[in-house]
């Protein structure tokens, strides 16, 4: 179950202006861009339909990182809160488990639509998926076994020392994305990762103090 990660469909870009915003979007690659001149990229973006559309904004190559990463940093966690939904004791780790997954789906989603808008591959289309246990916080086939292996009070303990491990790996790569990162929706949507997932894992050290 765990030794390919999830595919999921590349989410489709349904809002005309975010097609405007990140169809437009100019990158580190010049053969892909034209060069590097905002101004020229930003007259060429196609006409905005709607009041809420922005103009044209810039990717770079540590905003195509962060979402190539963070997918399948994303699609193991959902794995894990999966597996608490049958396998889980404790009612506040299967409500987590539950929160994690209704989070990080669509933000799947949400990183795909990224990459294909900016024409750039998605890890179910190409990309390595061996570098994924290089990514912080990423978990071995092996500790996946034995988490699906574990049930009841054995299972809540393991879950909330590999999502802590899981989502500090994910902070880690949050804070690097708002630092290094030039498009304004994948800076933004790695500090609401970071916010969140500092929450949870304050909340799962507090479970495991009780467990």
């Amino acid at each position: 179950m765990f030794t390919n990660i999830r595919k999921f469909s590349v989410a489709v870009v349904t809002s005309s202006a975010a097609l405007a915003l990140l169809t437009a979007c100019g990158g580190t690659d010049s053969a892909s861009t034209g060069g590097h001149d905002m101004s020229t990229m930003s007259s060429s973006a196609p006409a905005a339909t709607t009041a809420s559309a922005q103009p044209a904004a810039a990717f770079n190559d540590a905003d195509v990182m962060f979402a190539q990463m963070m997918i399948p940093h994303h699609e193991q966690a959902v794995e894990m809160a999966e597996l608490a939904e049958t396998r889980a004791a404790d009612t506040e780790i299967k409500e987590l488990a539950a929160k994690i997954k209704a989070a990080q789906d669509p933000e799947i989603q949400t990183m795909q639509g990224w990459l294909t808008a900016w024409g750039k591959p998605s890890p179910s289309e190409g990309t390595d998926h061996g570098m994924g246990h290089g990514m912080p916080g990423m978990m071995s086939e092996e500790d996946m076994k034995k988490l699906e292996d574990a049930k009841g009070k054995a299972f809540d303990r393991q879950f909330a020392e590999l999502m802590i491990e899981h989502h500090e790996g994910a902070i880690e790569m949050a804070r690097t994305e708002q630092s290094q990162g030039s498009n304004p929706e994948a800076k933004e949507l790695a500090k609401t990762i970071e916010s969140a997932q500092q929450a949870e894992v304050e909340q799962m050290q507090a479970i495991l103090k009780r467990l």
